[in-house]
Parts: structure tokens; C-alpha cells; sequence
């Protein structure tokens, strides 16, 4: 074992023996945005030596306030969130196996995406995905770790299937759309993001070297503009609550007919189209058929077309996030006209 990681095994609670656990351990990173840029790099720079970020978009300027991995250049070249996460941490340690993964996470690609993961660390910014990830990890035993933020404030709780209540013990249904705040209409500082993802991470820690007596018990609330911490005992909640996934076992969002194929995206003012049958897209016979339609850019990993006031990005698997509009109605007709269903 190289000098790289002498200090962290100096630390009681990670040891060399800990260190060894880290380096065979497999890390799935959901979301790659303001949590997900932190979680990744202090997960490599602490010898995970596999590590598979999953993430859907692509970087936009206002992401580089808080998203610590990406730079103007990544912008400049259109590159996905998951693809510049990884050529970065490459950099960090060229003997990681660092698997990025552009597409969306839903009840069709969750098998293959999360069945070889020891632990699965939330970097999402909605709350299907989430609901998603714990029927998955609450059927299969496999850790979580919930992380939310938004201003100023952030949540951070440990969920191990079945020692601890899972999400949904916390939260029974998802909130309706558009009753949240998002990081559009309330902000977020960059701290705060930096403060949960190191706090996701250390508990990740702690789980991957079995040192789970040191878990943080109940739901975290930090509040860094106020310098409040206040912890939410619900530890002992699913003893009380008849949950539908710990207790009942319905994993209903597993199933496919509670996903949804159109998805505004939070406070983006975009829709995200899954197409139908997942097939395969050729970018560049696409651009060559829209370039007389408007201002055409692409790459191997998505292409973009601007046409009056939209804005199509448009991604090897089908997908799409059209930008200009969270009215599905008018996404899935311009889908539908430019791309085709």
C-alpha cells in the first residue's frame, strides 16, 4: 500500500485493515451535481478504487458556483456531467476504475446500474429518483445515504436495510410537484453542499469498514447561515409505522408504470423525454438531418439543437432535456417533430 493514504490510516477508525476494505469496495454515485462533485472526490482521495457516477445532464454555467469538479473548459467542450467528473478524478488516482454513465436512473436501468454496489450515495436533486433508489436498496439490503440541500440548509441520513427505517418510513409519499423550493427559487451557497456530501461520504465510510456502531443516528438538519445542527430522532420510527416498503414490502416504485417517461426537471424550466425503447441514436446522421433546422453543436456523448427560444439536447440512448419550457405537452411535440418518437 503506497504513502498516498498513511494519514487516513493513522486514524483509529480506518487503520490499514480499514484502508483495504475501502480500496475492494464498489461505490455507486447517483447525481453528479453540487453533492455529487464533493462525494466523488473525497471518495477517491480515501482509495475507493471503484467508483460508477450516474448522472443525466450536462454542465451549464450557473453549475460551477457549487459543483467543484467542473471548470469553463467542460462547458466549452459540452461535456456530460458523469464524463467530466471522471477525466477529473483520473487525474487523482489513474488506477481507480472510474465508470461514468450518462443516462437516467429509473425502474428499466436500476438493476444494472446499482446490483454490484456495496453502498449507493444520494446526489440527486428529486424526490422520485430517491423513492426509486430506496425500494431498490431497501428489496436488496443494500446502504444508502440520503443527502439533500437547498439555500443554506441541508439532511443527511444513513440507511441500512434492515437495521434503520428507510425513507420512506420518514417521508410516506413524495411531495407534490412544485411545492418544494429548488435551488431556482431559493438558492443554495456552496458551503452548505460541501458540509452534507462530507458528511454523506464519512458515514459511507464508516459502513464500508464496518464500523457501524459510529452511525449517525436519525435524520441530520444543518442550517450553516444560522450555525444551527438539530437532529431528528426517527430511529426507532419504523417500529411504529406500518412503512410500505420495510414493513408491507411494496416496491411500487420499482415498477415501470409509476416512472414517468416525461419528467419536468426541478427549477430548470427543462423536460427530460425517455424515449420509448431505449434504441441507440447516430449523433451525427441526427445533425446532419437538423442542421437546416437551427443551430446545430454535438459530440460522441449528445447533440444540441437551438430552434427559436428551445433548446434540444438530445443524447446517444434517446433521451432528451428540453430546455425553454416545463410544459411536457410542448416538450413531447418538439421531441416528436425534431427527433421523432
Amino acid at each position: 500500500m503506497s504513502d498516498r493514504y498513511a494519514r487516513q490510516i493513522l486514524f483509529h477508525g480506518i487503520g490499514s485493515l480499514g484502508q483495504r476494505l475501502l480500496m475492494d469496495k464498489s461505490v455507486v454515485l447517483a447525481g453528479c451535481g453540487a453533492l455529487g462533485c464533493t462525494s466523488a472526490n473525497l471518495l477517491i482521495r480515501s482509495g475507493i478504487k471503484h467508483l460508477k457516477i450516474i448522472d443525466r445532464d450536462y454542465i451549464e454555467e450557473t453549475n460551477l458556483q457549487r459543483q467543484v469538479l467542473f471548470d469553463e473548459e467542460d462547458i466549452k467542450k459540452n461535456l456530460p456531467k458523469a464524463v467530466a467528473a471522471q477525466r477529473k478524478l483520473q487525474k487523482i488516482d489513474s488506477d481507480a476504475r472510474i465508470e461514468p454513465v450518462i443516462g437516467d436512473l429509473n425502474p428499466s436501468t436500476i438493476e444494472s446500474l446499482l446490483s454490484d454496489a456495496d453502498i449507493v450515495i444520494d446526489g440527486t436533486d428529486n424526490f422520485e429518483t430517491r423513492f426509486l433508489i430506496n425500494d431498490y436498496c431497501v428489496k436488496n439490503e443494500i446502504p444508502w445515504i440520503y443527502g439533500a440541500c437547498i439555500g443554506a440548509l441541508g439532511l443527511v441520513m444513513d440507511i441500512v436495510p434492515p437495521k434503520t427505517p428507510c425513507l420512506r418510513c420518514v417521508l410516506e409519499d413524495m411531495p407534490p410537484f412544485g411545492t418544494t423550493e429548488t435551488c431556482d427559487t431559493a438558492g443554495i451557497i456552496a458551503p452548505i453542499a460541501s458540509i452534507i456530501a462530507s458528511i454523506q461520504v464519512t458515514e459511507a465510510l464508516k459502513i464500508l469498514t464496518n464500523n457501524l456502531d459510529e452511525l449517525s443516528k436519525g435524520l441530520l438538519k444543518i442550517d450553516v447561515w444560522r450555525n444551527e445542527i438539530k437532529r431528528l430522532h426517527v430511529e426507532n420510527i419504523s417500529k411504529k409505522l406500518d412503512c410500505a416498503a420495510c414493513k408491507q414490502q411494496r416496491y411500487e416504485f420499482l415498477a415501470k408504470d409509476k416512472y414517468s417517461m416525461e419528467t419536468s426537471l426541478c427549477g430548470r424550466n427543462a423536460v427530460q423525454i425517455l424515449h420509448p425503447d431505449g434504441s441507440r441514436l447516430d449523433l451525427a446522421k441526427l445533425a446532419g438531418r437538423l442542421e437546416k433546422i437551427g443551430n446545430i453543436s454535438f459530440n460522441s456523448f449528445l447533440l444540441r439543437l437551438k430552434v427559436g427560444k428551445y433548446e434540444l439536447t438530445v443524447f446517444p440512448d434517446g433521451r432528451s432535456i428540453i430546455s425553454g419550457t416545463n410544459d411536457i405537452l410542448i416538450a413531447k411535440g418538439l421531441y416528436a417533430k425534431y427527433i421523432g418518437m
